[in-house]
């Protein structure tokens, strides 16, 4: 078991389980610093997105690394205000161009945007289908917004990137993502830094001799759940990766799935007012 553990997408793609984000990291220094700690320790698998306003320092990364390209997995995200057929297009482009690379290996839409939704989902699969991208999908989509895809998709979903941690553990929407063969990626796997004081899971961090991250990170693993914990910090990073020596028992498991309050840090998808 490694950063280089996969989950096999609908169409056969291999996605990596587990992945570095780099949300509200500054493009520049930051940004190249912290993907650099992060191929360095092993992660292959980066995510971003054009409203993180990263997408060149990821890529400037991802050059100087001189790892090669097709051992890497790169997410970005298509933001609100360029959905549209048209518009997704001339946005890809500009990701792209941003990112210094030829292709994406995963392409998501960032929110639900009410009208638009169809339209764009026609882009995303042309761009599938012009081999721009290796795999598409969603963010923040309740099962009624993939039903909306579903109406005109002739290629499905094959990625759900949701908040979820112990607080919001989001069971529902993943037992009908599996049905339908999508795969779940957890955002904010760790609430926000607020799971990190949890007595429940410092308890089992002390049981296994592990972080409180950690545990939670590894709970996500042995579900499934492809995780992208973030973070600036080298030593962090590094801790962030080291989830594969030990395992939680099933009891375990369960008692971290029976903290969910149905608790979000961030916005609900269906009132999210982001623009």
């Amino acid at each position: 078991m490694s950063l280089k553990d996969t989950i096999t997408l609908a169409n056969g793609v291999e996605m990596p389980r587990v992945g570095f984000g780099v949300w509200q990291v500054k493009d520049g220094e930051e940004a190249v610093n912290s993907v650099k700690w992060a191929l360095e320790t092993g992660y292959i698998s980066i995510d971003t997105a054009a409203a993180y306003k990263n997408e060149a320092g990821v890529g400037k990364a991802i050059k100087e690394s001189g790892i090669n390209r097709e051992d890497l997995f790169v997410t970005t995200k298509l933001w609100n205000s360029e959905q549209g057929y048209e518009s997704t297009l001339k946005a890809f482009d500009a990701s792209l161009e941003k990112l210094g690379l030829d292709y994406v290996d995963l392409y998501l839409i960032h929110w639900p945007v009410e009208g638009k939704t169809q339209d764009t989902w026609r882009a995303f699969e042309k761009l599938y289908k012009d081999k721009k991208v290796r795999a598409i999908g969603v963010c923040n989509f309740h099962e009624h917004h993939l039903k909306e895809i579903f109406e005109i998709a002739e290629v499905k979903p094959m990625v759900n990137q949701v908040e979820l941690h112990p607080n919001l553990t989001q069971e529902p929407l993943r037992a009908f993502c599996k049905e339908n063969d999508i795969v779940v990626e957890a955002w904010s796997p760790l609430g926000s830094g607020k799971m990190l004081d949890n007595p429940e899971i410092k308890k089992l961090a002390d049981k296994y001799g592990k972080t409180v991250a950690q545990v939670i990170l590894r709970w996500d693993y042995q579900q499934d759940i492809v995780t992208i914990p973030k973070s600036v910090h080298k030593e962090r990073i590094q801790e962030n990766a080291d989830i594969f020596d030990f395992e939680l028992s099933e009891e375990d498991v369960q008692a971290i799935s029976a903290l969910n309050k149905d608790e979000r840090t961030g916005r609900n998808p269906d009132n999210h007012g982001l623009k």
